[in-house]
């Protein structure tokens, strides 16, 4: 009777894990990029000072953006709306907002929004800045 050969081969008993590291850390390389995309929302350019307060408040922020355009939240909004939609979302007029201005944004543009934000009630408006010395100088 012939003999049958019998090869023994060892299962892979192992887990293979660099496919897994490898798509664990492309993961993680694009929650790294965008994350500060996310949490920014409209891009801004805010005035840099020397005096910048620790903002740990949550409040409505109001931004101009370098077009001119205004946002609530991250949603645009005509100036004339502006009042109407605070009031509705603020509890109370004692509430304060942010507000959030391109440093190329002309004053007479500022001041209407800041204008618009006290006919409705609103007196406790906080201009939102960046410290001087967290931007690299570019000059």
């Amino acid at each position: 009777m012939p003999q049958l050969s019998k090869s023994t081969q060892t299962s892979l008993s192992e887990i293979n894990m660099v496919p897994f590291v490898d798509v664990v850390l492309v993961l993680l390389i694009i929650f790294m990029i965008t994350a500060p995309i996310l949490q920014s929302g409209i891009e801004v350019d805010v005035p840099k000072t020397r005096t910048v307060k620790e903002i740990n408040q949550e409040r409505l922020v109001v931004t101009v953006d370098k077009a001119q355009r205004i946002y609530l939240g991250n949603e645009p909004i005509n100036i004339h709306q502006l009042g109407s939609r605070i009031r509705a979302q603020l509890k109370n007029t004692q509430e304060g907002v942010f507000l959030r201005c391109d440093e190329t944004v002309p004053f007479g543009s500022f001041a209407a929004v800041v204008d618009a934000l006290r006919q409705s009630g609103i007196n406790n408006i906080s201009i939102v800045t960046e410290p001087i010395t967290s931007r690299a100088r570019t000059q």
